[in-house]
């Protein structure tokens, strides 16, 4: 797991500056504390800062072939590099490591930019070719590991995040306006947006080929899969064997590795299995709350009890607020999932132990594990009672009027979901500010820049391209290529590798995804029992109470604490001066917000928490100038 960046001058006659390549990867020195390398070739250079996992010794970066016409820098790993590199060996190539950086290099020789149908892993990479005079990037398929970018001038600037891209001379940080608004749509910038303005991320399963001044960029693998022709018993054994399989090929390391485990029914499933794989005891990793509606950590003992492994505990408090200003940098763009916060702390106290951790990312989304899906199946059922349908969102915005709290929130959610198409009701679920409360809280300037734009077509978009015949199995593919890598897999990636450690997720398999999105949402979701195939296929493994017991989700109590512990400081950051003078917002629309959510009328805190985020993010990266 590492850090990378480059610079390719338009003009070929202008050398990379090794100074700024250097500053670029000092960046992205917890991504990669174990070493650094550089390769300059005139108006071309890579930058790459080194976690050592395999081959500690022989696998520095940037890497070249045999007569040095491709360079490497790469960030991730790739879990059937052994399979890979015999095949590459029986068809004449050499290799002088044993490490899976050298094999991309002998795939790309072997397949051109088809070396990806090959690859089995979580990746982001560029690769220089100098006889062609082109350079090959790509990311993975679910998008693990990221990749930002900015072409401008000729110039083509490329890094792990923005921060490093913001160092290249002449770049401008300006707000996009339109990224902002996504932002608060969603609480994050989906890709290809990018919060500064100039700025791009390459999007999951794609790759970017620049060359001859122009990048041109090309999807490579789709969840959109034939369905499965298989009884439900074989998809059972076939969903074992994957999963199993794909939990094998992620303890391949020459480092300690162990387990995020929340209690959950995904990581559960996870350390279950690794106990059965390893030799020695699985060294597992839990967060919890003081506030009990938050802690799932009894459910998480009983897993390390019955699997005995090496068990390690955290408690999150309020307190964790002064962890927020570092978490911005580290996330580099506005990040509103509040999670965030315990996902950075389980991964500090794991990176005390071990370098690598396996965890359960993905399982809701693959088999249906959300609270929303069960909304969005019993909304589609009433959908065709029409005089319940205005009732409902009148009930729905009264609901909102009169009082707040998480049951009423979801409750007003889904009422206010019905009588809409499908695409309709999964928005109702995923959105933050709608449009209507998005329109309450701009400036005139503001909205009139917004004139024209529609946040809610980049859902809408992706929803399209999907094939329209299981509504539910719809969703749960939109998902899997939205709120999965753009939210939960950015929120991972980054706490992780803030502390130098690296996750791997077994239901991230392409593989696993591939067969999971091939099987009918009815064996996923079967009344309103929720992953009912992956429950059924692994009930030996895990205990009755787990099984049983209601999804709780990773959150944290932002509610309670804006009202109590945190009060003043929400305050003290949203009412100050500078931050309402920004420009975005009508200040008298956030005193309403915080006056609302404090007095107990609306519950509020995820609005609250985007808005926070953005004014330090703001402070960080635009008032401070920040880097010089």
């Amino acid at each position: 797991m590492c850090g990378i960046c480059g610079i390719i001058h338009g003009d070929r006659t202008k050398p990379v500056s090794r100074a700024t390549l250097e500053a670029m990867t000092r960046l992205m020195v917890h991504r990669g504390p174990d070493g650094e390398g550089y390769h300059i070739e005139g108006n071309v250079g890579l930058g790459h800062r080194r976690l050592s996992i395999i081959d500690v010794e022989a696998g520095r970066q940037p890497m070249a072939n045999e007569d040095g016409t491709l360079w490497l820098v790469y960030n991730g790993e790739i879990y059937n590099f052994r399979e890979l590199a015999l095949d590459l060996k029986n068809r004449g190539h050499a290799f002088s490591t044993r490490c899976d950086t050298e094999v991309i290099l002998h795939l790309y020789e072997e397949y051109g930019t088809r070396c990806l149908d090959h690859m089995r892993g979580m990746f982001a990479f560029a690769l220089w070719d100098s006889k062609k005079r082109r350079l090959f990037c790509a990311r993975d398929r679910l998008g693990v590991k990221p990749f930002f970018y900015s072409l401008t001038g000729g110039d083509f600037v490329f890094a792990s995040g923005p921060a490093p891209i913001l160092l290249f001379p002449g770049f401008e940080r300006r707000v996009d306006r339109r990224s902002l608004d996504l932002y608060l749509t969603y609480q994050y910038v989906p890709s290809p947006n990018c919060i500064f303005d100039g700025m791009k991320k390459l999007p999951p399963a794609h790759f970017l080929m620049f060359e001859d001044g122009c990048a041109r960029i090309e999807r490579y693998w789709n969840v959109d899969v034939e369905p499965a022709a298989i009884s439900y018993a074989d998809a059972k054994e076939r969903l074992r064997a994957l999963l199993t399989e794909a939990t094998r090929l992620r303890l391949v390391s020459d480092v300690p590795l162990g387990a995020f485990l929340s209690g959950g029914i995904d990581s559960s499933i996870v350390v279950a299995l690794m106990s059965g794989l390893m030799t020695e005891p699985v060294k597992t990793f839990s967060i919890g709350f003081a506030d009990r509606s938050y802690n799932e950590l009894p459910y998480a003992r009983s897993i390390a009890s019955r699997y005995k492994t090496d068990h390690h505990e955290f408690i999150v408090e309020p307190k964790a607020i002064d962890l927020l200003p570092k978490l911005v940098w580290h996330y580099g763009e506005p990040f509103a999932d509040s999670s965030a916060l315990p996902t950075y702390h389980v991964a500090e106290m794991t990176r005390r132990e071990v370098k690598v951790a396996l965890n359960g990312d993905a399982g809701d989304e693959l088999f249906a594990g959300y609270d929303r899906y069960l909304a969005f199946k019993i909304a589609g059922r009433l959908a065709g009672m029409p005089l319940v349908m205005k009732e409902a969102e009148l009930l729905g915005k009264s609901l909102g009027r009169a009082c707040g709290g998480r049951i009423v929130e979801r409750a007003r959610r889904f009422l206010r979901s019905l009588g809409r198409d499908a695409l309709g009701r999964y928005l109702s679920y995923v959105v933050y500010f709608d449009d209507d409360e998005r329109i309450r809280l701009y400036t005139p300037d503001m909205g009139g820049l917004m004139a024209g734009w529609d946040a809610q077509g980049y859902l809408r978009r992706i929803y399209d391209s999907l094939s329209p015949d299981d509504q539910l199995g719809r969703v749960l593919r939109l998902d899997l290529l939205s709120y999965l890598p753009e939210d939960l897999l950015v929120k991972v990636d980054i706490a992780t590798m803030a502390n130098s450690l690296e996750a791997r997720s077994p239901f991230l398999d392409h593989k696993v995804v591939e067969f999971a999105c091939s099987l009918p949402s009815r064996w996923k979701l079967r009344g309103r029992k929720s992953k009912y195939i992956l429950k059924d296929a692994f009930s030996s493994l895990l205990p009755a109470a787990i099984m049983r017991r209601k999804k709780m989700g990773f959150g944290v109590p932002i509610a309670r604490w804006f009202r109590e512990e945190l009060r003043e400081y929400l305050r003290e950051v949203l009412l100050d001066r500078k931050s309402l003078s920004r420009g975005y917002f009508r200040p008298e629309r956030v005193r309403e917000l915080i006056e609302e959510h404090q007095s107990g009328i609306r519950d509020h805190s995820p609005r609250l928490w985007a808005l926070l985020v953005l004014e330090l993010w703001h402070r960080e990266f635009i008032d401070r100038g920040w880097p010089k």
